[in-house]
């Protein structure tokens, strides 16, 4: 029975595989989305593993805007984080959605932002102080203002008030967030002193806090369709391993320990928003789990190196220094999990946006992204 079990997600896995690569080149060919639509526009805010250019335009060392990256992407290197499409760009064409334009692109505006924007910005995170050290990024705070200060005035501008709120009501909000205000604040004691201030439970506690205070605020805005996303077993990507704090072919337990606290009260934080709006809706990604899946039982999923980066150099892992311009990557890209020491690749970036699009509630909770958009 398990055999039969695990050959029949293999079979998912692979025509899930061949679903992505067949849509990437219709959406290549004709530049459309492939799927009917099913949402008025999609608004992205988070931080590298949704940033698709922001950050070009930003004085940030944070950037993704030179080859190898994007050696699988229809435009090249375009500031994506990964070796092809995000997570975010997939969901998007589920829901019959186009390409987002990055909100700091000059080009974004007037009629190019009704199909919706992307605020994503690398090294940024719910903290406004987080990954500083990187330089310029818009922190959640900012992607916020950044959403009601210039896109919601060209918006008003387009259509009147009784459509603009149809129109924000039948949108989707997607925020990517937590990742950074772990990896590039509370786990950077040299850097960043949260971490002597806070413990783990407090720190996740404040995260909350501050995260629950932004999606409010988007909510008074107008927005009544939420995902958003828990953050990833952090201690399993190779930057993590290639620290030295495990055993080999190990995670660092320690760093996936201290996200449980967030996690939790992410997905306790949906029930409550749930509870108390009841015109909306707000869905918890469960990005640990989905992701751990992959990390446990990589071949069930069709994938052969789950600890090494695609793209990266130093250590058995390849993680002590992320994909340095014109590196040369690994050429089995759809077998490796990660492209470089803190992202997944393409192939890993599908998976997730199908189990959040069309999974069950251990995937995304409490339903999912396609049942959010019929409502």
């Amino acid at each position: 029975m398990k055999q039969q079990i695990e050959k029949m997600v293999k079979i998912s896995n692979l025509m899930l595989w061949l679903w992505v690569t067949a849509t990437m080149t219709m959406q290549c060919s004709n530049g459309a989305a492939v799927a009917p639509r099913q949402v008025a526009a999609l608004f992205v805010f988070g931080d590298s593993l949704a940033d698709v250019g922001n950050n070009n335009f930003l004085s940030s060392l944070a950037k993704a805007n030179y080859y190898p990256y994007g050696i699988d992407f229809t435009a090249g290197p375009s500031g994506r984080f990964t070796n092809g499409e995000t997570f975010v760009d997939m969901l998007g064409r589920m829901l019959g959605i186009p390409y987002l334009p990055a909100f700091a692109d000059p080009t974004t505006f007037g009629t190019r932002v009704l199909n919706g924007v992307n605020y994503a910005s690398a090294a940024a995170g719910i903290l406004d102080e987080t990954g500083r050290h990187y330089g310029q990024r818009f922190s959640l705070s900012q992607q916020v203002v950044n959403f009601q200060s210039i896109t919601l005035n060209q918006l008003r501008i387009i259509m009147n008030g009784t459509n603009l709120s149809q129109y924000l009501a039948k949108s989707i909000a997607i925020l990517v967030f937590g990742s950074n205000d772990y990896l590039n604040n509370y786990l950077l004691p040299s850097l960043y002193s949260s971490s002597y201030i806070y413990s783990p439970p407090d720190y996740a506690n404040l995260l909350l806090n501050r995260y629950t205070r932004q999606i409010l605020a988007l909510y008074s805005m107008g927005l009544r369709k939420f995902l958003l996303t828990g953050v990833g077993p952090l201690g399993c990507i190779p930057y993590e391993r290639a620290s030295g704090q495990a055993q080999p072919g190990r995670c660092v337990d320690y760093v996936n320990q201290i996200l449980g606290t967030f996690n939790e009260g992410l997905r306790s934080l949906v029930t409550q928003l749930n509870t108390n709006h009841p015109g909306a809706m707000f869905l918890y990604g469960n990005t640990y789990a989905a992701f751990g899946d992959i990390i446990n039982s990589p071949a069930t999923y069709g994938f052969s190196v789950a600890d090494k980066a695609c793209c990266g150099i130093g250590g058995n892992y390849l993680g002590q220094i992320t994909c340095l311009p014109f590196e040369m990557p690994c050429l089995n890209r759809s077998q490796y999990v990660f492209w470089d020491a803190f992202h997944p690749a393409e192939v890993a970036n599908a998976n997730l946006a199908w189990r959040a699009f069309s999974g069950s509630p251990t995937d995304c909770y409490p339903i999912n992204v396609q049942q959010m958009a019929l409502l």
